[in-house]
């Protein structure tokens, strides 16, 4: 893991996140698939305020740790048609740009990510 960043700096990156998935939710009627778009945007968006609320009373650390319980138990959707399940993809796809933005370790996520369970339909 690269240096690890300020409480403020991940509120910030998380802030950017959130702008970006409004964006998204502005734009979902000029999708295939707007209701699915739409969900899915609101869900990250959604996951990036849960994670900056939690930044606002804890570290770095716990909140890195926090996302990394949060993706162990989010069910796989992979693999599901495009549009199945985007409250899931949102969600996953939320916490994996957090680990970008924080630097986690690739190992660390694939550890977490082999422990998901299996989704139920």
């Amino acid at each position: 893991m690269k240096e690890l960043l300020s409480t403020e700096q991940i509120q910030l990156g998380l802030k950017h996140y959130r702008r970006i998935a409004r964006q998204d939710m502005l734009r979902a009627s000029e999708t295939p698939h707007p209701e699915a778009f739409l969900k899915h945007a609101e869900s990250r968006r959604e996951v990036y305020a849960q994670l900056g609320t939690f930044a606002e009373s804890h570290g770095p650390d716990e909140v890195i740790a926090h996302a990394l319980e949060l993706y162990r138990a989010l069910p796989f959707a992979t693999g599901t048609p495009e549009h199945a399940h985007p409250e899931i993809k949102g969600q996953e796809n939320a916490l994996e740009n957090f680990f970008l933005l924080v630097g986690l370790d690739p190992k660390t996520r694939r550890e977490a990510r082999s422990k998901r369970p299996r989704l139920t339909p």
